[in-house]
């Protein structure tokens, strides 16, 4: 792809295009609100910046960047709550701690390992694996949320998952 500015103005708008500032994004509590139906502990807002994620249908929201590769959002989890049990097949996923505390667990066979991330502390989960998050501090969690896939697949939720069965509708 060959880009083309006529005038420097052009060149303006389009750097303008790339950048995504605090002020301009929102924390949305419904995206994953379906999840609520297994129990409050699973409320927490999605902070979109490039991409819709995996779990929502967000091409619409114009306060995005459309994701060429990858999806990046930032994740609020309020003390307690919980990221259910899940697998992306088809991307890995990163997750990178700005704020808080999150216990990640990673599963296999019926088998569980957490580990606990502070600030800056970071993890990638390849593509396959199970995975779950959980706050248990005091204060909200926020971390960084990054899907190797410009449109991930929606993620499954095992027979172990507190998701499993449940609908988005």
């Amino acid at each position: 792809m060959t880009l083309q500015y006529d005038t420097a103005e052009d060149l303006a708008a389009f750097t303008d295009s790339l950048i995504l500032t605090r002020a301009t994004r929102h924390e949305d509590w419904d995206t994953l609100g379906f999840q609520a139906k297994a129990g409050d502990q699973f409320r927490r807002a999605q902070i979109r910046y490039v991409g819709s994620g995996a779990t929502g249908d967000h091409e619409n929201d114009r306060r995005t960047i459309a994701s060429q590769g990858f999806t990046f959002s930032n994740m609020l989890l309020p003390p307690g709550a919980e990221g259910p049990e899940h697998t992306h097949h088809d991307a890995e996923e990163a997750f990178f701690v700005l704020e808080g505390e999150v216990e990640v667990g990673v599963h296999r066979d019926g088998e569980v390992v957490k580990r606990t991330l502070g600030y800056r502390d970071m993890i990638v989960v390849p593509a396959g694996v199970p995975r779950s998050l959980k706050n248990n501090g005091d204060t909200d969690a926020l971390f960084c949320v990054i899907i190797g896939a410009r449109k991930p697949q929606v993620p499954t939720y095992p027979a172990t998952s507190a998701m499993h069965g449940v609908t988005r509708d």
